[in-house]
């Protein structure tokens, strides 16, 4: 049809090139107790250096959290991690100038929580309060170099080397007719916690303003508190002690207050110094493992939303008893099968089924017997004896890290369709011990109950030595291969059938979908993940009822491929003058 009243050449251009997307499949996600960093927020890290920059080296309490992380990084780079904190987690904070002030250590999760509850915390004994929860807060002091006459303080400052010149008069001072506004902040870690050298300048800010309307040239706020508040990766500024608020005589200037005509933001003579505050009362959270179980729930529920953050594996924390396993278990799997339907839960069972017992094998049975039954969970058995550098000691860990991190690995080397177990695939890296060993009657025993047994087979090592899901009822997704094959082509498919969205459901659009589908399987089918497939989407299931509803239906149907889990070899002896021929086809 042509939308021109004269002669014209019109110009279309249509795209028909859509394809199913390339999806990620190998990104874990654990809520834990660590050091340091923001609470309750989803952090995406790739290896155990970046882990140790956002969340802090571990101490003796939180070191199994620490380590399970880190432990999954060894397989795979991707790993999204949320802080979950106990009421005695606190912030470090300042006194008056450089003594301590006493009171309540403050908790403060983010950016929002600060902004919320800032204006409590505007006081002398609340000047600067460390970014997050946690001793290493407790390394942290601040210094703040304000004009002086002459630039004498600025001279002697220990400091002043990284800053080109001394604080004066910013622009926009200058602009507005006031004077003397400008500090320089430097934040050191004056222990050496976070650098391990004392007194290492962290973060500097130069030229940044008292007053409080104060803009840079390109037109930023260059106002002391924003600047630190949205730039500084260690401190909250909360406000100002009495010194920065005192105006000098003959001025109505002082640290806070709007830039005026006029003003001079000076101290009093008296007060015209480098100001330091260091920091204290910082303190770590307490609990070990699901102790803290309604703070790892909350942890958890930061996941939820698939549109929002992709995850792959769920991995449950360590818990020390059973009913701690089984309320955090149960609940990841309400996320993974009902909420998200796009990842698995991986689980060791409880500590005091494994490392405190003689019966690890019933008792993990009986543990793993209170699980929900479900494809989208997978279970192992046992825990890992590592070594701890950061505190110089041997701990147990749960497995369920290092088994989705095998997983997350399979990815890389073969395919999520691959099963991950066996000599091939399933080598657990960088481990001292096993808590113990099953031997092959208390493999079956485990492998009945649908839990995987880690074993340390003689000359191959520890591996992962089976793929079963925790799903009771005989299915083809009771295969760990199986499961990941549809959250890997259900999750690609669904992307691709976006396009397909505010479209008509005609002939035209339905052999579109078609189109890109079938391309999808079968590279998949030519990759070993299936054996067979069929996409029907046509009038025989878009029926004149289903478009009239604005609705759109296409069934795939697949075969999947299945992993070897018994093998059978028959050695058969012959007489000399048998022809093999006659009895190839015999059955043994």
């Amino acid at each position: 049809m042509a939308f021109s009243e004269s002669p014209a050449i019109t110009v279309r251009e249509i795209d028909l090139s859509g394809v199913v997307p390339s999806v990620s499949s190998s990104t874990g996600a654990i809520a834990g107790n660590f050091s340091w960093g923001p609470v309750l927020k989803p952090i995406k890290v790739d290896n155990e250096a970046t882990l140790v920059d956002r969340f802090g080296t571990p101490d003796t309490t939180n070191t199994f959290d620490f380590h399970s992380a880190a432990y999954f990084l060894k397989y795979t780079n991707a790993l999204q991690v949320v802080r979950v904190v106990d009421s005695n987690g606190k912030n470090a904070y300042n006194g008056f100038r450089s003594g301590f002030g006493g009171g309540n250590a403050p908790l403060i999760r983010d950016l929002d929580h600060f902004n919320t509850i800032s204006a409590a915390q505007d006081s002398d004994g609340r000047n600067f309060i460390a970014k997050y929860a946690g001793a290493l807060g407790n390394s942290l002091e601040i210094q703040i170099c304000p004009f002086s006459t002459g630039d004498s303080d600025f001279d002697t400052w220990s400091y002043r080397g990284n800053f080109d010149a001394a604080p004066g008069t910013s622009e926009f001072a200058t602009k507005a007719k006031a004077s003397n506004d400008e500090v320089h902040v430097a934040v050191l870690d004056k222990n050496g916690a976070f650098t391990g050298t004392k007194n290492t300048v962290l973060e500097t800010f130069s030229f940044l303003s008292l007053g409080s309307n104060a803009k840079s040239n390109d037109g930023t706020s260059n106002y002391i508190k924003d600047v630190i508040n949205s730039r500084s990766e260690y401190v909250w500024h909360a406000g100002f002690d009495s010194d920065f608020s005192k105006a000098i005589a003959g001025s109505k200037a002082a640290a806070g207050t709007q830039i005026d005509s006029g003003d001079n933001f000076a101290l009093q003579a008296s007060l015209m110094d480098v100001h330091s505050y260091k920091l204290d009362s910082g303190a770590n959270s307490t609990f070990v493992g699901t102790g803290g179980l309604g703070k790892f729930l909350e942890g958890y529920t930061k996941f939820n939303d698939k549109d929002t953050i992709q995850v792959d594996f769920l991995i449950a924390p360590r818990a020390s008893t059973r009913t701690s396993s089984t309320t955090v278990t149960n609940n990841l799997v309400a996320i993974a099968q009902t909420t998200r339907k796009d990842c698995v839960v991986v689980t060791s069972p409880p500590v005091a089924d494994v490392i405190t017992t003689t019966s690890p094998v019933t008792n993990t049975v009986a543990a793993a017997n209170t699980y929900t039954s479900s494809s989208y969970l997978i279970v192992d058995n046992n825990f890992l004896k590592i070594y701890d550098k950061y505190n110089d000691q041997y701990i147990f860990i749960p497995a369920a890290s290092s088994t989705a991190g095998i997983m997350a690995n399979t990815d890389f080397v073969a395919a999520p369709w691959f099963s991950p177990a066996g000599p091939r695939r399933g080598q657990y890296l960088g481990i001292t011990a096993l808590a113990y060993t099953p031997t092959k009657s208390e493999r079956d025993t485990l492998y009945k109950a649908g839990i995987n047994p880690i074993a340390n087979l003689p000359g191959q090592g520890v591996l992962l030595f089976g793929d079963k899901t925790k799903l009771a009822r005989p299915s083809a997704f009771d295969r760990i291969n199986v499961r990941r094959l549809f959250l890997v082509i259900e999750r690609a498919i669904a992307l691709a059938a976006r396009n397909v969205m505010f479209e008509f459901n005609d002939e035209f659009t339905r052999a579109e979908f078609v189109g890109v589908v079938e391309p999808f399987l079968r590279e998949i089918k030519g990759r070993r993940g299936i054996t067979d497939f069929r996409v029907v989407c046509d009038e025989t299931n878009n029926t004149a009822a289903v478009i009239d509803r604005n609705e759109f239906i296409a069934n795939i149907l697949i075969k999947p491929a299945r992993s070897i889990n018994f093998v059978t070899l028959n050695f058969v002896a012959v007489r000399t003058g048998v022809d093999f021929e006659e009895i190839a086809g015999i059955g043994f």
